[in-house]
């Protein structure tokens, strides 16, 4: 008899995700050999469509209207000296609310972390860090959540007890009330509920019903995220919450066991 043929195997097929499954992410480096780079790097991601944009702000615009990104990675120094990156974020929130904005940035310096949230970007990502880390970045700003290592954050809470907070507008513009906006304040200090009820001679309970509609009304979800909003509104630069996600936060008190060297997202506890 013949002998059996042996049996033949075959390697499985890689398949790609549908375009219309995979996160559609817009990448603009310092330099085109930069965004080149970034972009083959992040495209073994096999969740992500990349979308290459030159390093120029009316580029950037345009890609971004026409291709709507869900997530779009920007150096925080573009090769073009004709627009800010900060004005350059500003914009894309207007042309496209549903973009979610990562900023690149050089060194993990004080006033670039609140400068990039204080414009509108949901995440701020240091080239120090491991590359790694910026799929995950990506993927978690896309769910909604905020970006930031404990170093980051702490620049954003040091930022918000500066004397501009004073500022935080009253009622002429804002969406909060008079009383809402005293609760905000509160919250900025660190206080907790039990203590901002003291302070503002409320329940417990007054207080978490006011918190709950201060989140509805800007959309937020988080302490952090109003923090980062009443940031903007000092600055006269509100910041407008887009997240369709509702995600967990930390409360603004953040405790030692949420201090880590490594990115860390704003995850929710109790209100």
């Amino acid at each position: 008899m013949p002998p059996a043929a042996s049996p033949t195997f075959r390697m499985p097929s890689l398949t790609t995700l549908p375009d219309q499954n995979r996160l559609r992410v817009l990448a603009a480096d310092s330099t085109a050999m930069g965004t080149q780079l970034l972009v083959q790097a992040l495209s073994r991601e096999s969740q992500f469509q990349m979308i290459e944009s030159p390093s120029t702000g009316a580029a950037i615009l345009s890609l971004v209207k026409r291709e709507k990104p869900h997530v779009a990675v920007l150096s925080a120094k573009l090769d073009d000296k004709s627009v800010a990156a900060s004005e350059l974020v500003r914009e894309i929130r207007i042309q496209s609310p549903g973009t979610r904005v990562i900023m690149l940035l050089d060194v993990s310096e004080r006033s670039a972390v609140t400068e990039a949230f204080r414009t509108g970007a949901q995440g701020v990502f240091c080239r120090t860090e491991p590359f790694r880390l910026l799929a995950r970045c990506i993927q978690c700003v896309h769910m909604g959540q905020v970006w930031a290592n404990s170093n980051e954050l702490r620049f954003i809470l040091e930022a918000l007890a500066q004397p501009t907070f004073a500022s935080f507008p009253g009622i002429g513009d804002s969406l909060l009330s008079a009383r809402e906006i005293d609760v905000v304040r509160c919250v900025a200090e660190g206080l907790t509920n039990r203590a901002i009820a003291q302070r503002l001679m409320l329940t417990e309970h007054t207080v978490k019903n006011y918190m709950f509609r201060i989140f509805d009304k800007l959309g937020v979800s988080s302490r952090v995220e109003v923090l980062l909003y009443a940031l903007g509104k000092s600055n006269a630069t509100p910041i407008p919450a887009t997240s369709s996600v509702r995600r967990q936060s930390l409360p603004l008190a953040v405790p030692a066991r949420a201090v880590a060297s490594a990115p860390v997202t704003i995850r929710k506890t109790a209100i």
